[in-house]
């Protein structure tokens, strides 16, 4: 068994039942538990407490998931893992662009969910250590991604009337992933499979519209909004900056 002493983990629904035989499995795997049964006791336990993923319900009392993950968002990128009765599509797009890593319906397998949580760890380590090996900054036409600080900018160029103007980006943390992704694989065509697996984590079978979808979120924050094309479409292909 992998060693997940070091991983804390936030449960957070409103259901205690549910919440305490998903904390029974976590600590059976060896990960440390916190347990919240809404909204706003979630965000008390992430200001005191050095979580490293969460476990969100989206309906819940007082404050739901999906405005807790809003909040969550606003200052903090930790993985998290939607628990929803809904499984239309429509919900799951909506759940991931406010700023979750993944969507787990219920009722669901514990193993399938210890699945997910194994892989969103994982990957966070992995991007821990890529951005230990290369810089902070990433740039492309005017577009300046910073790792570290979890955040983007665009540079609108001098002119003779006016000075260089950076205009901070809000996007949301899945957002983020996926730029990060194509900018770290500038000038190659990335396929959508594989923009799924880099930036989702696992193979999303059937569903790589939703590559789509956050690429238009994409273009809408950064392309529309500045009059440029950073996000190149190859028909057929995938997407590529450069």
């Amino acid at each position: 068994m992998e060693d997940n002493s070091m991983t804390k983990i936030l449960i957070c629904d409103d259901d205690k039942e549910i919440a305490a035989a998903i904390q029974v499995y976590l600590k059976n795997e060896g990960y440390e538990t916190y347990l919240a049964y809404d909204g706003k006791q979630a965000l008390d336990v992430i200001k005191s407490t050095d979580i490293q993923l969460i476990i969100l319900d989206i309906m819940m009392p007082n404050l739901d998931g999906i405005k807790t993950s809003i909040e969550i968002r606003k200052s903090h990128n930790i993985p998290i893992i939607f628990l929803s009765a809904k499984s239309e599509d429509v919900d799951k797009i909506m759940g991931l662009s406010v700023g979750a890593d993944d969507y787990v319906t219920k009722p669901f397998v514990i193993e399938e969910l210890l699945a997910r949580i194994r892989t969103q760890t994982r990957k966070r380590q992995k991007d821990g250590e890529a951005a230990g090996d290369a810089g902070s900054i990433l740039e492309y036409e005017g577009l300046r991604v910073d790792r570290d600080a979890h955040s983007v900018f665009f540079a609108e160029k001098a002119s003779k009337s006016k000075k260089e103007t950076i205009t901070p980006v809000e996007i949301t943390h899945k957002e983020f992933e996926l730029l990060l992704c194509l900018l770290e694989n500038k000038g190659r065509v990335m396929s959508r499979e594989a923009l799924l697996d880099k930036v989702w984590g696992y193979d999303y079978i059937g569903e790589t519209n939703v590559v789509d979808v956050y690429v238009r979120f994409l273009r809408s924050k950064i392309d529309e909004r500045f009059d440029t094309k950073i996000i190149t479409t190859v028909r057929g292909a995938g997407y590529k900056i450069g």
